[in-house]
């Protein structure tokens, strides 16, 4: 038997119980789990509402790092990222001891990465890349502003712009959380109406990148001079705004949606590149642990946004 965490009912939370033991069969690759992250999409199809999700009861986790026990053409020791192929969506998932799965759901890493890492490092990373380099065309020399640079994907943004050769800003919610903006990065915090104020009289940033969203995107966008744009990555503060369009039209700033489903192709041709950015340490995910015994108050305090960086479980 293996341990791993299930859902038996929708809303619930999992229980980590003791599943069969899976076996390696041809066309397969059979995986040692190492470390599996936690995700807001893993909340979302927990809640059996989602377009897509396994039947009941299901191991969740559509993301983990692992190590391949067996396999028909990768070598026994070679560490792998678990992601796609339906995992947690469509089947069970990553957070299990051990996993046989298909080789699609298999990509071995470019570069060795600690495990806790490789299991979250792809959306935050991938995301941001496609939204400075594909969306944006971010160029060297320009001004950034990253809302949300305290969290796991607006803190990859604004390391990235910065190598990129860009000027970032980084806004976070409170003061509290200033030390949570990376090197080299200028933080404000929103609750300081002075430095708010200056951002909007300068309005000197080409490039807004949010992933807050909420009421507050049309006004953070007059940080921007015209000409300029706004790429959305997400909506943690809300998910609708009203935008005046008279306003909107004098102000002239583009607003860009970031759509990494169909983004995910380039996300896959990105991710060796920004693997070996992470092994060199360029480029680094705040990453916080906990044991797959911890798993269910894991997923509570990532409801409640009380993890710092990305949530991942170990198998101690």
């Amino acid at each position: 038997m293996t341990r791993a965490a299930r859902f038996h009912g929708w809303g619930a939370s999992p229980v980590v119980e003791d599943v069969p033991e899976p076996v390696h069969e041809p066309g397969r690759v059979l995986v040692e789990v190492k470390a599996a992250a936690l995700s807001h999409l893993d909340l979302t199809v927990a809640t059996g509402s989602f377009a897509m999700k396994p039947a009941l009861p299901y191991v969740g986790g559509v993301e983990a790092s692992g190590v391949v026990l067996a396999a028909d053409d990768l070598p026994a020791g070679t560490q792998v990222l678990l992601r796609g192929g339906g995992l947690g969506l469509l089947r069970d998932g990553c957070w299990t001891e051990r996993v046989s799965v298909s080789p699609k759901a298999v990509s071995p890493l470019a570069a060795p990465l600690p495990h806790e890492v490789a299991a979250s490092f792809f959306v935050p990373a991938t995301t941001a890349y496609v939204a400075l380099h594909d969306v944006a065309r971010l160029e060297p020399g320009e001004e950034v502003v990253v809302a949300g640079a305290a969290g796991a994907v607006g803190a990859m943004v604004a390391q990235q712009a910065r190598l990129a050769g860009a000027t970032v800003t980084g806004l976070v919610g409170r003061a509290d959380q200033l030390d949570r903006v990376p090197e080299g990065v200028r933080a404000v915090a929103a609750d300081d109406a002075a430095a708010l104020a200056e951002l909007a009289s300068a309005r000197s940033a080409s490039l807004l990148v949010d992933t807050l969203g909420g009421a507050g995107l049309v006004e953070r966008t007059r940080w921007v001079r015209p000409g300029g744009r706004a790429v959305v990555i997400g909506y943690v503060l809300g998910a609708s705004v009203t935008v005046d369009l008279p306003s909107w039209l004098l102000d002239d700033v583009a607003l860009l949606p970031v759509n990494m489903v169909r983004h995910e192709r380039r996300a896959r041709e990105v991710a060796p590149s920004l693997v070996a950015r992470l092994a060199s340490g360029e480029l680094g995910v705040e990453v916080e642990r906990f044991d797959l015994s911890e798993i269910a108050e894991a997923l509570e305090a990532l409801r409640a946004g009380r993890v710092r960086g990305r949530a991942v479980v170990t198998f101690g």
